[in-house]
């Protein structure tokens, strides 16, 4: 009878030691700490990572937890995790996939120096580093006007090169068959597009207003006009400021469309969708010169009389 109660308690004092191991975390310390989950690795591989790291007390009872509430399909991924969480909560974030990720957004119309920046002040990667990848601004190997302008997920594994590696398939994606098909269909390039809307872009805010713009730009180019786009000026300045002057349209650059005519030969920024679509897509028009009013509404005209007359009324 003795026998049988020892062996009881015993079997009590196991299911309970189990237990505990399994529903109490293995510390009160809420320190987390970025675990890493390779793709392919095996439950035992996990457990014993988990162990070693501090986050569990014993890789069997996680392996046990596993199999018993067949949890099997554990996602690869960085997470962060914490010895505070019990088995079952590490066990939720590691299947369920609930990754450490951070967002970071790209605005439409900024310039690779702008992402450079900005990707250095979150600390993600150095100026050095981004333009190691993407190139410099005006340098033969920019991929100025590709770094396609969106949010995107990332986790502290990722550098400048992921990052540009994600835009680039993101823009990819985004140009899709049937813009392909249409921007052959016109007799132009992919990189004829990009560089007009890059300029629309920076020129107006609205899709109406960049639809007509697109539309006053084309027929520029095609009647040998020169663009005249103020902000292809100030790309090739490296400059920001509301407006330029007549000295600034002097400046020696293949993007100063005021010397130039024709497009620039590149893209003055990281133009939306918005931007893209109206250079694939511009709506016909009879204006030939459009200017925008510190409100940000845009101004077009017919003739060179009403656009002088437009601004001085907006501009002075």
């Amino acid at each position: 009878m003795i026998k049988k109660i020892l062996i009881l308690l015993i079997i009590i004092g196991i299911i309970f030691y189990g237990y505990t191991s399994i529903y109490q975390p293995l510390s009160e310390e809420s320190d987390l700490k970025i675990f890493n989950i390779e793709k392919g690795s095996s439950i035992k591989e996990i457990a014993q990572e988990l162990e070693n790291e501090g986050l569990i007390k014993s890789s069997s009872f996680l392996i046990t937890y596993c199999l018993l509430t067949n949890n099997r399909n554990i996602q690869a991924g960085e997470y962060l995790l914490s010895p505070q969480m019990n088995i079952p909560q590490i066990t939720e974030i590691i299947v369920g996939g609930k990754v450490n990720e951070e967002k970071i957004t790209i605005i439409e119309g900024w310039d690779l120096n702008d992402i450079a920046q900005y990707l250095e002040e979150k600390g993600i990667s150095t100026k050095e580093e981004f333009f190691s990848v993407a190139g410099k601004p005006k340098s033969e190997n920019s991929l100025e006007g590709y770094i396609f302008p969106d949010t995107y997920n990332i986790t502290s594994r990722d550098t400048a090169e992921t990052i540009v590696q994600k835009a680039l398939l993101n823009f990819e994606k985004k140009i899709n068959a049937e813009l392909r098909e249409e921007i052959e269909r016109q007799g132009k390039t992919i990189d004829e597009i990009i560089i007009m809307a890059s300029i629309i872009e920076k020129e107006v805010r609205t899709l109406e207003d960049k639809k007509n713009v697109s539309d006053v730009l084309w027929r520029r180019i095609e009647s040998g006009m020169p663009l005249q786009s103020c902000a292809t000026v100030l790309y090739a300045l490296e400059e920001k400021k509301s407006s330029v002057s007549t000295a600034d349209t002097q400046v020696d650059s293949p993007y100063n469309t005021y010397k130039y005519k024709g497009l620039p030969i590149g893209p003055i920024s990281n133009p939306g969708m918005d931007s893209i679509v109206a250079a694939i897509y511009p709506t016909k028009n009879n204006y030939w010169y459009y200017l925008s009013s510190p409100d940000g509404k845009t101004h077009f005209s017919v003739t060179l009389e009403e656009h002088n007359y437009k601004k001085n009324l907006y501009l002075r």
